[in-house]
């Protein structure tokens, strides 16, 4: 036969507190609004909330404690501090060897009793259930204000008030973490152990999952003289998230450090590392930067979504002309395919969609990155080891006695890499790798300046994709507006009326883009393809003017033109474009 759980109710009938004609009014009661039996019981005035506690307790097989007539152990209150004790609303009872045994009103709530166990050191906690009313009394009579030393070290009250909306967990995190001050100079080991604590390891976890809650593509921890600023980098943009208090900077830093594998007890060089993190099924890397400064050590985190790399060349923003000339490029067997842009204008999610895309059984596709930021099933990746001598150059090397039919190269960073990138395209292979330009007609420039022979560019170049990010309109808020026609001639607009006026959109601001009008990046593409005419104005080191005119005449699109169209379409603004596009002199 199996035994019925019996609820608060029965036990109290059993007990003779209550009268069956009671419990039935309850139940009654319940039919009509529904609720806690105990609570119930006590609202109509047939138990105390004292009795009903003790029948929790027994029902939960876990001690009860009259604190009224309790003796309390002076050992168990100098254990937990005071301001402790009144957060978390709880009543330190008795202590026996590494057991404390501590006065609770809801031992169902797990983070007091996590807490707990971090303030007293790893202690057992052994939870006792005392009403609420009573548990406030005795932390009246029994601290009553004798641990006010003890609470120096804790947060002001004022801190947590510091931190941006949304990051509750950081701020209860830092509530309930008893620090001692810990300077830069201090033992590594005892730093690592404080960075090792609930609250601290719950710190560094919001904050990394904050950033990634709103698609933030880089964390920034940066120490200050009183203060630590966090910041995350949205859409391009830096926005200050919230600052913590100093004394948390040296055991938060060192959990980063710790979480992404570097020696924590090297405070004097920079250091590098990765942490991999899983949110909502998705899995994501993060690349760590650890610099000293004058405050003490900076950490930025570059996060990576794995999945980013297989939306397609569809959806990275290129207009369908654009993108059939890519796609042309892209499926020739042999010759180099350069993207230039300055760092973070998505070069590398442009390779990767590309190797995507031309990914296939049939072809053997070999990558040499430093680092390799995102992995790819059905190629081979090569990551740089300076150390070991793995060099790009070294690795393009192999790579020509590996049979392969792609090699993408990270970066074209010198000359040896340059010129054997070179030779694999003209020995049968579709070469794709990255240059440091301004646009694409610069790049031929670059290599010459790189000291590659012009004859070898133009023998191997098949084309050049320049490009940048620009801020999407915000679609939750997005609105019309209107604009003189004059204020688009900086990108090329052509108007016969000095009085048109030009329909664009704005964004007002909205919770979906945190107020600033803008949701999202889209790219903004320059293409080159080579053709004879270009391909002699190189072999003659053509003036830079030259090249780029004979790629216009050839359909290049610049990056001014493709941006006047994503104004004109309504994906992007004037000031974005003229922001990502436009440097000194040009």
């Amino acid at each position: 036969m199996v035994a019925t759980r019996k609820d608060i109710g029965e036990l109290l009938l059993e007990a003779g507190v209550i009268t069956q004609e009671q419990l039935n009014e309850v139940k009654e009661t319940q039919k009509s609004a529904p609720g806690d039996t105990g609570q119930i019981i006590i609202d109509l005035g047939f138990a105390t909330a004292k009795d009903v506690m003790q029948a929790q307790a027994r029902l939960l097989n876990i001690p009860f404690v009259d604190l009224s007539t309790q003796k309390i152990d002076p050992s168990a209150v100098n254990i937990v501090a005071e301001n402790v004790v009144r957060r978390l609303q709880v009543m330190p009872v008795m202590k026996n060897g590494n057991r404390l045994t501590v006065a609770m009103s809801d031992t169902n709530n797990l983070k007091a009793l996590d807490d707990l166990r971090v303030v007293t050191k790893g202690l057992q906690i052994v939870p006792a259930l005392a009403p609420a009313d009573a548990i406030q009394e005795a932390i009246n009579r029994h601290y009553k204000g004798a641990d006010e030393s003890a609470g120096t070290n804790l947060p002001a009250a004022g801190t947590a008030d510091t931190l941006g909306s949304g990051l509750a967990g950081v701020k209860d995190a830092i509530e309930s973490y008893k620090s001692r001050e810990l300077s830069e100079d201090e033992d590594a080991e005892a730093i690592a152990a404080v960075a090792e604590q609930a609250p601290i390891i719950r710190v560094a976890n919001t904050i990394i999952q904050q950033a990634i809650g709103v698609a933030a593509s880089d964390i920034h921890v940066e120490p200050d003289r009183r203060q630590v600023r966090v910041r995350y980098r949205v859409d391009g943009v830096l926005h200050e998230e919230m600052t913590i208090p100093k004394y948390i900077q040296a055991p938060l830093i060192s959990r980063f450090k710790i979480m992404a594998e570097m020696n924590i007890a090297e405070r004097r060089v920079p250091q590098d590392g990765r942490i991999p993190v899983r949110k909502d099924n998705k899995d994501y890397d993060l690349r760590v930067s650890c610099l000293p400064t004058i405050w003490g050590e900076k950490i930025v985190c570059r996060i990576l979504d794995k999945s980013s790399v297989l939306l397609g060349l569809t959806r990275l923003g290129f207009l369908p002309d654009t993108l059939a000339r890519l796609e042309e490029l892209i499926v020739q067997p042999n010759g180099m395919l350069l993207s230039t842009g300055p760092t973070g204008s998505g070069k590398t999610t442009t390779q990767y969609s590309i190797l995507h895309k031309i990914n296939s059984v049939e072809r053997n596709i070999i990558a040499i990155e430093d680092p390799v930021e995102y992995q790819l099933s059905g190629i081979s990746q090569v990551q740089v080891h300076m150390k070991a001598g793995l060099t790009f150059a070294t690795a393009l090397r192999s790579f020509l006695r590996q049979d392969p039919d792609i090699i993408m190269v990270g970066e074209m960073r010198d000359l040896e890499t340059g010129e054997i990138a070179v030779e694999a395209s003209l020995t049968g292979h579709l070469v794709l790798s990255t240059l440091h330009t301004n646009n694409a007609p610069s790049a031929v420039i670059r290599m010459v300046d790189m000291g590659i022979e012009p004859y070898l560019i133009s023998a191997t170049v098949i084309g050049v994709l320049a490009q940048r990010l620009a801020r999407v309109v915000c679609q939750n808020c997005k609105e019309e507006h209107q604009v003189k026609a004059s204020e688009l001639r900086i990108l090329g607009y052509q108007s016969q009326d000095r009085d048109e006026m030009v329909t664009l959109a704005r964004g007002r601001g909205c919770e979906a883009c945190r107020h600033t009008g803008f949701k999202g990046r889209t790219g903004i593409y320059e293409l080159m393809t080579t053709n004879d005419e270009i391909a002699e104005l190189i072999v003659r080191r053509a003036p830079l003017a030259d090249i780029r005119e004979a790629a216009k005449a050839n359909g290049m699109r610049e990056l001014r033109e493709d941006g006047l169209e994503k104004v004109l379409a309504g994906i992007t603004t004037v000031d974005e474009v003229r922001k990502v596009v436009f440097t000194a002199g040009h």
